[in-house]
């Protein structure tokens, strides 16, 4: 997934991101600013790896958290909506998982959960990787990225359908 893609896409929709990341710690972000001009669409974004920091700084609930744990699709899905809340961005990306060598948190490494969040619209998606802890969590920033690039997407459709 080319960020690249990401960041044109939302400079052409005058729209900004924000990033709330625990599995990825700030790779996401890392891949944005990568890209020449991302400072005028790319407001910032937490590293949250501890789960409490998710509770605090990005206001994942809880009691979601004590039933599931943090590597699930509703950690995911608030994480990129608590980094858009929090830093005032229209959009948001979300990041928890387990990278490996071996299982956290009760799921097996290689499993990881991505959010995409636009204006309050979210999209998730689980993946289950196979590969060493660099290989997922590089997976998990493509996937990431991809699902922010599909929500522009369906927004440009619309956008130009509604004209």
């Amino acid at each position: 997934m080319s960020a690249g893609a990401v960041v044109e896409r939302l400079r052409g929709a005058g729209l900004t991101v924000a990033t709330g990341e625990s599995l990825t710690g700030g790779l996401v972000s890392a891949a944005l600013v990568d890209v020449p001009g991302a400072s005028r669409v790319v407001l910032g974004g937490v590293v949250a790896y501890a789960t409490s920091l998710k509770v605090q700084l990005l206001g994942v609930e809880q009691a979601v958290l004590d039933d599931g744990g943090p590597v699930q699709a509703e950690v995911a899905r608030q994480l990129a909506l608590g980094a858009a809340r929090l830093l005032g961005a229209d959009c948001g990306v979300g990041t928890t998982g387990v990278a490996g060598p071996g299982p956290a948190d009760g799921a097996p490494a290689g499993t990881v959960h991505v959010a995409a969040s636009l204006r309050g619209s979210v999209r998730c998606r689980r993946l289950t990787i196979a590969g060493t802890r660099p290989l997922v969590r590089r997976a998990a920033v493509d996937a990431g990225l991809a699902l922010l690039l599909g929500l522009l997407e369906d927004r440009e459709q619309t956008v130009t359908t509604d004209r």
